[in-house]
Formats: structure tokens, sequence, C-alpha cells
């Protein structure tokens, strides 16, 4: 026997064949549902048949954020598009499921993704065509239904965060034939209006009923728009055009108006900061230029002409206070001096020698008599003593130690 081949290396064989055939990497099958069964892990597996045949199926949970919005169930009509390979271990077959709408939207989910690539491939996704959503708007314009949980999420959310916030509603249809034109017109309508930002969008439902956010003249006038548009369409598993041509993609409407509309007590509470921040800055500053003030004023104040007259003065007064001190030292020593001679003369003062008992001889010539040699025997002389005068005669004359003649 020649060429036998375990049972694993036929299945790999096949495995390899599928993966081999680019067909099978990614197909669209359209079947009925049945056998479904959601696992623990997250995991789905169905069984999609027709009257020909039955393909075992399984959605990996990885897929089901993105892949699958709405809930598997016996008996529905679904299109799944994924990839065929073959689960080697049992040697069969199966689709590997990426992506499940309903039969009736797999028309339209083509035109979808179509559209996305076409739009896509014009830059209208760009990151830099973004125009960034104002902190502070005054005046928020909604383009979405009149009627409905939209609206009113919108309404209550935007208020409650800011009371003062002003709300223009362009009402549209948001289903249904012209639907896309009524809301293309209310978004040029509201741009012309002068809203600060911009909601377009609606609440939940299907492919059908979202597709008015899915056309190109959506697209079109959001991308146009001057005016910063938040999408909020459906729910948070839905997405469609708008959300990626919108400058702000919300998850719901309620997100968008969150989105939108500032905290006004969050704000509130800031300019109070601020501002005390600014008193305190306020009262700093003037305390400075106070404290500087005051230096300046002294300097200035010791710098002026009528400073310097005054210092000048005061060391005039001070120069005359000296002066006057030393002229009286002077004048004390002088006169201390001067006492010391008056006392040496008075002590050789002749009226000094008068009042000890001596007196004052003139001769007869009136001129003063020093020695006996100066007068002679019967003349007539005055004596001078120190409460008057006398006249004498001479008498006698000798010389000291010597006999009288």
């Amino acid at each position: 026997m020649k060429n036998v081949y375990s049972v694993g290396q036929v299945n790999s064989y096949i495995k390899n064949m599928f993966a081999q055939d680019y067909m099978l990497r990614s197909v669209y099958v359209k079947g009925e549902l049945s056998n479904v069964k959601y696992h623990s892990s997250g995991h789905i597996y169905f069984t999609m048949k027709d009257k020909t045949g039955t393909l075992a199926c399984v959605m990996f949970a990885g897929y089901r954020s993105k892949g699958l919005k709405f809930t598997l169930k016996e008996g529905m009509q679904i299109i799944a598009l994924g990839s065929i390979e073959v689960y080697e271990r049992d040697g069969k077959y199966q689709l590997y499921a990426k992506e499940i709408v309903p039969d009736g939207e797999g028309a339209l989910y083509e035109r979808f993704e179509r559209l996305k690539k076409e739009l896509d491939e014009m830059g209208m996704f760009a990151a830099e065509y973004k125009k960034p959503i104002p902190l502070y708007a005054r005046t928020i314009g909604v383009v979405t239904a009149p009627t409905g949980a939209a609206i009113q999420d919108i309404i209550n959310i935007s208020t409650r965060r800011n009371p003062h916030i002003r709300i223009i509603l362009y009402p549209v249809k948001v289903q249904g034939e012209g639907a896309a034109e009524s809301v293309a017109g209310g978004i040029r309508a509201l741009e012309a209006a002068g809203v600060d930002v911009m909601i377009v969008g609606r609440g939940g439902g299907s492919i059908e009923d979202l597709w008015a956010f899915n056309e190109e003249v959506t697209a079109r006038a959001i991308f146009d728009c001057s005016v910063p548009i938040i999408s909020a369409v459906g729910h948070e598993t839905d997405t469609t055009i708008a959300d990626f041509v919108a400058d702000l993609r919300a998850p719901t409407p309620s997100a968008a108006a969150e989105l939108a509309v500032f905290e006004y007590s969050t704000v509130t509470d800031m300019m109070e900061g601020l501002k005390l921040d600014l008193l305190d800055s306020l009262r700093s500053c003037v305390r400075a230029k106070r404290d500087q003030y005051t230096v300046r004023s002294l300097r200035l104040k010791n710098l002026s002409p009528g400073h310097k007259l005054n210092e000048q003065k005061m060391r005039l007064a001070n120069d005359q206070e000296k002066i006057r001190q030393v002229m009286r030292m002077l004048l004390d020593n002088k006169r201390h001096l001067l006492d010391i001679k008056a006392e040496r003369l008075e002590a050789l003062s002749p009226l000094k020698r008068l009042s000890s008992g001596y007196a004052f001889m003139e001769g007869p010539d009136g001129r003063p008599v020093t020695s006996i040699k100066e007068v002679r025997t019967g003349d007539d002389v005055t004596l001078y003593l120190t409460d008057g005068r006398a006249r004498a005669n001479i008498t006698e004359i000798s010389e000291a130690g010597k006999s009288t003649y």
C-alpha cells in the first residue's frame, strides 16, 4: 500500500487548501438561523441553512461589539460576512463570522460600505478638517425630531448643566423619504442662525431607521458646515456616515449634551477662585507699590532742595554752636590768664606797696625820687600815700649803712 496518510495529515491538507482559496477568506453567506447558542465565553455558535443544506458557524466574542448590533434568534434570515475554514480537530469546515446583518439590510450595508470608502478617499473623514468644540457655548442648535426621547434628553441634561443655555431646535424628519434632505436643511438653517455648536442626531433603531444619516447629502451638509457639529445617532453600538464626518461623535444624544454644554457651577467656582487669586495678587501689588512709593518719597525728600537747605542749616547751627563753645573756652582761658597776670600786676602795683606802709615821693621838679642823690637837704618834696598826699621838707639825708649828712 502506497501513500497512506493519517487523519490529521488529511485534515491539515484540506485546511491548507481552504486557506489558499482567496474567495473563502472573505465571503457573504445568506441563510436562516438555527441552533443559536450564546456561550458563557461570549462566543456565539449557530447554524445557517437553506433548502439545499446547512453550514456550521461561529462568531467569536471579539467581533461581537462591532460586527453584531442585534440579538440572533431562531428562524431569522441573516447575511454573514466571514471566512470559511477547517476546524482541524473535528475535520469539519465552518464559517467564522465577523459581521452579521439581517437579510433585508444586506444591500443597505453594501451601500454604506461603498459610500464610506468613497467619502474617506475624498478626505471628508480626515482629522485636519475637524473643528474644535467650543468650551463655553452660549447657544446650541439641535437638528432632530421634535418628539421623542432624544430631544428631551438633550434639553434635560443641557439645562441641568447650564440653566442659562439657549437651545434652538430645528425639527426635522429623521427617517423615511426626504429625511436626509430635511436633516441637511436643518444644518444649513442653524448655521445661518449663528449657533455656537450643533447636535445632529436621533435615538436608536435599525439600519433602515438610521439611513438618513448614511446619505451623502447629510454627510456633505455636515462637512461643509462652518459650525462645529457633534453627531449623536442611535446608541453606542450604532455607527453612521454622519459619525465619521462630524467634528465629534457622541455615543448617545445625552452624551452629546454633556460634550456641548459646559457645567455652569464648575465655571462659576473656577471664576470665584480666579477672583480670589486676582484680589490677592492685586493686594500684593498695591502693598508692593505702596512700599515702593514710601521708599521713593523718602529718597525724593532727601534729594529735595528744601531738605538740603535744612541739612545745611543744621550743619551751620552745629558749627555755630561749636564756634561758641570754642570761643567760650578761649575766653575762659584768656580770662583765667588775665586774672593770673592781674594778680601778679597787683602784687607789683605801687599802690599795693603804698598800702603796705610805703610812699611815693616827688621831687621839687615833680619827678619821681628814686635815689637820695636826687634830693638835697631843705628840698620840698611831695609824698603820695594810699589815701592822699603830703608835703614834706628834707632835713636829713643818709645813705644806706652810712652816717647822716
